[in-house]
């Protein structure tokens, strides 16, 4: 009798158009934010605050976003941050003040966005253990879609319809995208009758020994692997988002053309896929810890791209490592928590760490807006950015997987 198709993979799929739509949305801001600063003539440091806050506030939503997903199921809180994240989109479509994007975007779409990657990530992760990484290598390869996707169909809409508009369509898009994929979430195979990666139950007892290793965060807190990682993490996504924010302004400012300089975010997009599908499934080979070290390292050659571009090829040849490499460590990071700590609360502990270290990525930005707004140059913004992920890759040669001898001694 021929087997039904394993269901983690359904939840693979719903996965992948959830994060689609968010980070789609999410990576289009630059095209926005040009179109705020002709418009309203803000300071880029001033208009960066307001992704800042949104990317801090989305962070530090996440733990609770997590925790949810634990308790009620992926399905509630998906379908609950679509709502919040395009009423948000829609909201900064009335723009006219400057407090207006701090209040729509920097704490209503920062709600709505704190439901996408962490409870999709963990909900993935609690699916497979075997093939995880080719799992949320495929699951968060939607956010890397959306990328490539997005900023052109936003910049064509900004010059055919204005930005207002063009707000109203990707908020009612939004609304309604993460609503009709939310039911598609299942918690996890147990409560279906099934068991990770579809296998027989004979063979996960024998194959994965993980299921022995299912950490609460009261003990995961309590070693030294967490609070490593959670330092690891800040490091390199401390400038996560600065591409996001002023590459499409720094472009312009290099006298590219608006509809070409939205295409280095596709880039980055581009390349995001590519390195989602192909470190997601390698980390299964050569394990987590060799595929963070290399995406560290292409991260910090991206960046120092940046800082060396003088005109569109540079900056398409550093878009494209850096793409690479955060797509990579987005795919990864899921992942390696689940494989440190456990399935059975991966949606708390995944977004605990993203909320500590992920919160971080709201300086960045801001950082750079300051930075430019006093030298005429993003410069030294990317060169302490490279920086950074190289203090990233000092951290990881102390990350090893909790052992329950270690768990024990702190519970003796």
């Amino acid at each position: 009798m021929r087997r039904a198709p394993f269901y983690g993979w359904v939840v693979v799929g719903a996965a992948f158009f959830v994060l689609f739509m968010a980070y789609g949305a999410q990576f289009s801001f630059g095209v926005f934010f040009t179109a705020l600063l002709e418009e309203f003539g803000w300071s880029r440091a001033a208009l960066s605050g307001a992704f800042a806050l949104y990317a801090f506030g989305y962070s530090v939503f996440s733990a609770v976003a997590g925790n949810l997903t634990d308790r009620w199921g992926p399905r509630a809180v998906i379908a609950t941050g679509g709502v919040f994240l395009g009423a948000g989109w829609l909201a900064m479509s009335t723009t006219n003040e400057l407090w207006h994007p701090y209040v729509f975007y920097g704490v209503v779409a920062a709600l709505g966005m704190s439901t996408a990657n962490v409870p999709c990530g963990s909900t993935v992760a609690r699916w497979f253990v075997r093939r995880r990484g080719l799992a949320t290598g495929v699951a968060t390869a939607g956010g890397s879609f959306g990328a490539f996707a997005f900023p052109p169909i936003a910049q064509l809409l900004v010059g055919r319809i204005g930005w207002r508009l063009a707000y109203v369509v990707f908020g009612c898009a939004i609304l309604l995208t993460l609503n009709l994929l939310a039911p598609l979430m299942k918690r996890d195979p147990e409560r279906r009758g099934l068991t990770p990666d579809g296998d027989p139950p004979e063979q996960v007892r024998t194959t994965q020994p993980e299921r022995g290793r299912d950490f609460t965060m009261v003990q995961a807190m309590r070693t030294r692997a967490f609070w490593v990682l959670f330092a690891l993490f800040s490091a390199t996504w401390f400038s996560i988002f600065t591409p996001l924010v002023h590459l499409v302004p720094l472009a312009r400012g290099l006298g590219v053309d608006p509809l070409l300089a939205t295409t280095l975010v596709s880039a980055i997009g581009l390349a995001g896929i590519v390195g989602r599908l192909v470190m997601g499934g390698v980390s299964d080979r050569i394990g987590r810890r060799p595929a963070v070290g290399l995406g560290l390292v292409l991260q910090t050659l991206g960046f120092l791209g940046f800082a060396a571009a003088g005109a569109l090829p540079g900056l398409y040849a550093a878009s494209i490592t850096f793409g690479f490499s955060y797509g990579a460590l987005s795919a990864l990071f899921p992942a390696i928590v689940a494989d440190f700590f456990g399935r059975a609360r991966a949606g708390s502990l995944v977004g605990l760490l993203f909320a500590l270290a992920g919160s971080m990525a709201a300086w960045g930005p801001l950082s750079a807006g300051f930075i430019y707004d006093r030298t005429g140059s993003y410069g030294p913004a990317w060169v302490s950015s490279a920086a950074l992920n190289v203090v990233a890759l000092g951290l990881l040669a102390w990350a090893r997987p909790p052992r329950r001898l270690e768990l024990s001694l702190k519970e003796a």
